[in-house]
């Protein structure tokens, strides 16, 4: 257990902080000085923080990031640093949340760990009416490998309908026959696209299960949208009580946004067709001659 009170490392951490600080104040041209106005902090207080000698609270250092243009964490971290750390930071600050997933997405491609066998696997996941069959037979169909509607694969195991198991033995016994089916299907030799049902993340288990063997894209979509493709496929239950099924449906979707926010890669289905979101996909697992962008607009109709 670490010691209480002063560490002997505090003075060099400290030395760390001000040699950062100032490495990055000279990266971007800027004297001591214009640090301290776009700051709002004194030179005096800069020049000991530079020197080592200055214990700075978060929200001081917050405020020499900000002008420094960084995240806190470059200069608090004792990370690997340099001119490059700072440019890539310096870059991904500023992306929107969608870009951002694929930018991670490209660098764990490229320079991670993310396996093989995790790529040979795609999982989508997402709320009824996201886009998953549409966008889960064409991948397949491109990559010609199976696809899978892991609740027909529920149906399989469980050997009545998904209306029946419900009925008759409840949500438990649901979970049970999902947890064995997609087990089945992780276990099975080669690549193959499988199309998760709504509620899978909430059930940590199976989850994890998910994303340990498979690669996990989040398809997610506008609520109209959503409710338009569940209509659309024979579901006219949303039409009766229209605006409660609607309020129902941003809940669920808030609700469940940290879980699926997981997945290796994120797709809006309301603002790419499904060619553009194959073509995402394929680029994020290298199966690609070139990637394109999840999040630029096209204007056109979206998956169903």
């Amino acid at each position: 257990m670490p010691a209480r009170g002063n560490h002997q490392d505090d003075d060099p951490y400290l030395a760390r902080l001000g040699a950062r600080v100032r490495q990055r104040r000279e990266a971007i041209g800027l004297t001591r000085r214009a640090l301290a106005e776009k700051s709002g902090l004194s030179e005096r207080y800069l020049a000991q923080l530079e020197l080592g000698e200055g214990n700075a609270s978060i929200l001081l250092i917050r405020r020499v990031a900000l002008a420094l243009e960084v995240v806190p964490e470059l200069l608090l971290l004792d990370a690997p640093d340099g001119p490059a750390t700072a440019q890539i930071l310096s870059v991904l600050r500023y992306l929107d949340a969608d870009t951002l997933a694929l930018a991670a997405v490209t660098l764990e491609q490229r320079f991670g760990r993310i396996s093989q066998a995790r790529r040979q696997r795609i999982a989508l996941i997402g709320l009824r009416g996201a886009g998953k069959s549409t966008l889960g037979a064409a991948l397949a169909r491109r990559l010609q490998i199976p696809f899978h509607e892991l609740d027909q694969e529920v149906e399989r195991e469980a050997g009545m309908s998904l209306a029946n198991l419900f009925s008759l033995y409840g949500q438990d016994a649901y979970r049970a026959h999902e947890r064995r089916a997609l087990e089945k299907l992780v276990a099975r030799e080669g690549a193959r696209v499988i199309a998760t049902g709504g509620s899978l993340p909430t059930e940590p288990q199976v989850f994890e299960m998910l994303r340990t063997n498979c690669f996990t894209v989040w398809l997610r979509a506008e609520p109209q949208d959503h409710m338009k493709r569940v209509i659309a496929d024979g579901d006219l239950r949303p039409i009766r009580g229209r605006a409660q099924a609607m309020s129902e449906l941003r809940a669920i979707l808030a609700e469940r946004e940290s879980l699926y926010a997981q997945a290796d890669l994120r797709m809006d289905t309301s603002a790419n067709r499904v060619e553009r979101c194959v073509e995402t996909v394929l680029a994020a697992i290298g199966e690609a001659r070139g990637g394109a962008g999840a999040t630029r607009r096209s204007g056109k109709a979206a998956p169903r």
